[in-house]
C-alpha cells in the first residue's frame, strides 16, 4: 500500500491535483481521505462558540484518530471514516466506510505539520499557489459550499487563513518531497506522480 499525502494553502487546487492524479487509475485502486472529515467534533459547543473555532490551527484537527485509522488500513482492515458539517461546525453521526486499496492519498492544509502523520506517508506533496489566487478560490468556494457571505469569507481569510498559512502551512513545505506550483493545472508534475505511483503499485 502507497500513502500519499497531498498539502497545500486553502485554495491551492489540492483536490483537483488529487483528482487528476486517480482520474486514469483503476477505480478501485485508490481511495482518498479527506483531513476535514477528521475535525474534533465540537458538538458539546453552543453555535456561537463554534463560529470562533480556528479550523485553519492543528490543534482543531483530531490527528490521533486519523493516524490510527491509517495503521488499520495498512493492516488490512476497513474503518469508519467520520463525516463533518462545516454549516453546523460538528461531527455528524454518519460515518463513510472506507476500504484498503493499493493507495490512499491524504489530503488537507495541515497534514504535513503532523510528524507521527508524515511518517506513513511514501510520498509527499505540496501543492503551490500564489496568494491571490488562493483568495479568489476560497471566496468562491466558501460563498457556494459553506453559507457565507463575501465580507464574511474575507473576514476569516484576515483573521485566520492568512495568518495560519503563514505560521504553519508555508512551513510545512520543507518537508515535501515533491512541490507543485500551479495547482492542478501543471499535468506535467501530475503525470509524473501518476507515473510514480503506476511504478509502485504495479500498474502499467
Amino acid at each position: 500500500m502507497l500513502i500519499i499525502g497531498i498539502a497545500g494553502g486553502s485554495g491551492s487546487g489540492k483536490t483537483t491535483v488529487a483528482r487528476r492524479i486517480i482520474e486514469d487509475l483503476p477505480e478501485q485502486s485508490v481511495t482518498i481521505i479527506p483531513q476535514d472529515a477528521y475535525y474534533k467534533d465540537n458538538s458539546h459547543l453552543p453555535m456561537e462558540e463554534r463560529k470562533k473555532i480556528n479550523f485553519d490551527h492543528p490543534s482543531s484537527i483530531e490527528f490521533e484518530l486519523l493516524v490510527e485509522h491509517l495503521k488499520q488500513l495498512l493492516e488490512g482492515k476497513a474503518i469508519e471514516m467520520p463525516t463533518y458539517s462545516y454549516l453546523t461546525c460538528i461531527r455528524q453521526e454518519e460515518t463513510i466506510t472506507v476500504h484498503p486499496a493499493e493507495v490512499i492519498i491524504v489530503e488537507g492544509i495541515l497534514i504535513l505539520t503532523n510528524e507521527a502523520l508524515r511518517e506513513h506517508m511514501g510520498i509527499k506533496v505540496f501543492v503551490d499557489a500564489a496568494a491571490d489566487n488562493r483568495l479568489i478560490r476560497v471566496l468562491m468556494r466558501d460563498k457556494l459550499e459553506r453559507g457565507r457571505s463575501f465580507e464574511e469569507v474575507i473576514a476569516h481569510y484576515k483573521s485566520f487563513v492568512q495568518p495560519m498559512h503563514e505560521q504553519f502551512i508555508e512551513p510545512s513545505k520543507k518537508h515535501a518531497d515533491i512541490i507543485v506550483p500551479q495547482g492542478g493545472e501543471n499535468r506535467i508534475a501530475i503525470d509524473i506522480l501518476r507515473s510514480r505511483i503506476c511504478q509502485n503499485i504495479n500498474i502499467q
